[in-house]
C-alpha cells in the first residue's frame, strides 16, 4: 500500500537520495551541484521555493518516490504549476507509484488555482514519454531549451 503526502522538512534527505538516483538514471550525476541543506532552505525556509509530493510505502514507511513542483508565471496563460520531477525510486517503479503522484499533482495545480502544468521529458526516455502520453499530454515542437548557469 502507498500513501500520498505532502513533503516535510524532514524528508528532504530522502528526497535528495531520489534526486541523485535519478541523475545516475539519466547518466548525469556528475550534474548535481544541489545539496540536503540547500534543498531543505529552498523547501522549507522562510521563502519556500518548491513543494513536494511524498509516496511512501506503507509497510516500510520508507519513502518510494516524490513529485517536486513550483508555480511559474506565463503571461498568456497564467499561473502554471511546473513540475519538476517525478521520481520513483526503481524497485517500485511499475506498480502506479507515479500515477498516484502524477494524479496528486494535477489536484494540487487545480486546489492552487492554476491554469495547467508543463514540464519536460527527455527525448530518449521512452517509458516516460508513454506514462504522460496516458494522460492526454500535449507535446511541444519548435522550442529550445535555454540555460544559464552561474
Amino acid at each position: 500500500m502507498i500513501s500520498i503526502r505532502p513533503g516535510t522538512l524532514e524528508d528532504v534527505p530522502e528526497a535528495f537520495a531520489l534526486v541523485n538516483e535519478l541523475a545516475v538514471y539519466e547518466l548525469a550525476a556528475d550534474q548535481v551541484t544541489n545539496t540536503i541543506e540547500q534543498m531543505a532552505l529552498d523547501g522549507f525556509g522562510p521563502n519556500p521555493l518548491f513543494g513536494m509530493i511524498m509516496a511512501e510505502d506503507s509497510d516500510s514507511e520508507k519513502i518510494v518516490g516524490m513529485a517536486l513542483y513550483f508555480f511559474r508565471y506565463s503571461t498568456w496563460k497564467g499561473k502554471r504549476l511546473y513540475l519538476e520531477d517525478i521520481i520513483v525510486t526503481e524497485a517500485f517503479r511499475g506498480f502506479g507509484v507515479g500515477k498516484l503522484l502524477l494524479d496528486a499533482t494535477i489536484e494540487t495545480a487545480r486546489e492552487t488555482n492554476c491554469t495547467g502544468m508543463m514540464w519536460q521529458v527527455l527525448d530518449w526516455n521512452e517509458p516516460a514519454i508513454g506514462f504522460y502520453k496516458q494522460f492526454g499530454t500535449r507535446f511541444d515542437d519548435g522550442w529550445t531549451n535555454c540555460h544559464l548557469d552561474f
